[in-house]
């Protein structure tokens, strides 16, 4: 399976290419300002990496978000999945607590979410961000998939494409079952 990662120039951007490769995959990275839109078609899925400051700064990722949503398979990862929820209409807001290098508690809150199959209900996550999706402004075609103890969106999906994203980091040892998650969208 050949998965695009985009590069929004993080540190953890490489960790998730690792793991990806550990799953069999033909990984190529590119950075987010080091691509053309047509570039992205040559491939079976694309990872929005991690990265600093908010979707707006980050090169090409809105674009590539709006172009192959419709038919791409696409996992955004912290800054991606707050792309995608700007890119379909949410707004982004700034937490009160800056969460950088902090594990906490994620509860799924859908049955039928492929990334989260053979995953229990509760489970611990890595974070790295003070930026999440507004669940006040949520459009209506995502849907939050997981929650955390404060009731910030920790993932959300597409109800119609093949979209989806997760505000923890999946790569991080702090996220113990990161790995299968990401197999789980691989399957899926």
């Amino acid at each position: 399976m050949k998965i695009l990662v985009i590069d929004n120039y993080d540190s953890f951007t490489y960790n998730l290419v690792h793991y990806l490769e550990d799953l069999d995959c033909e990984v190529t990275v590119k950075r987010n300002d080091q691509l053309t839109l047509e570039e992205v078609a040559f491939f079976d899925k694309i990872v929005l990496s991690p990265g600093p400051g908010i979707p707006d700064e980050a090169g090409l990722l809105k674009p590539i978000i709006e172009k192959y949503a419709p038919t791409k398979s696409i996992l955004g990862v912290c800054l991606g999945q707050q792309a995608i929820g700007e890119v379909f209409g949410g707004k982004l807001t700034n937490l009160d607590t800056v969460y950088h290098g902090v594990a906490t508690k994620v509860t799924i809150t859908v049955d039928n979410e492929p990334i989260f199959k053979n995953i229990e209900n509760t489970i611990d996550v890595g974070r790295y961000h003070s930026w999440v999706v507004d669940e006040k402004t949520l459009p209506e075609e995502l849907e939050a998939t997981s929650f955390d103890e404060n009731g910030q969106i920790m993932s959300l999906r597409h109800k119609k494409y093949d979209v989806k994203g997760v505000q923890f980091h999946p790569e991080s040892v702090l996220t113990p079952q990161g790995k299968q998650m990401l197999k789980n969208w691989l399957d899926s």
